[in-house]
């Protein structure tokens, strides 16, 4: 099994920056891509944004240039990097794993328990 755990969530001004982190324990050596999902009242939970063992990333469009999504594999910590904040980045954000790099974990995905993110105009 693999434990995520966020932190950095919190209040911000519209136009200012947050970094979240996540961190993960367990079986970490299976995982080969992790990332952020964000969920809004009333929404469903959506991509942000991806990365994987090779450090390839992936962007939701409305992200792009403002989010970055980095990794530190020593630490098994993931951060994402928001700037340039905006009202509608408001929502519950979730960090996300998969256990693809082992057979007993192959096409299930784990998951934090959420941190808050909220912006104000």
């Amino acid at each position: 099994q693999v434990e995520l755990v966020e932190s950095g969530g919190g209040l911000a001004q519209a136009g200012g920056s947050l970094r979240l982190s996540c961190t993960a324990s367990g079986d970490t050596i299976c995982i080969r891509t992790m990332g952020w999902y964000c969920q809004a009242p009333g929404k469903e939970r959506e991509l942000v944004a991806t990365i994987t063992i090779g450090n390839s990333t992936n962007y939701r469009d409305s992200v792009k240039g403002r989010f970055t999504i980095s990794r530190d594999s020593a630490k098994n910590t993931v951060y994402l990097q928001m700037n340039s904040l905006k009202p509608e980045d408001t929502a519950v954000y979730y960090c996300n794993a998969d256990g693809d790099a082992c057979r007993d974990y192959s096409g299930m995905d784990f998951w934090g328990k959420g941190t808050l993110v909220t912006v104000s105009s």
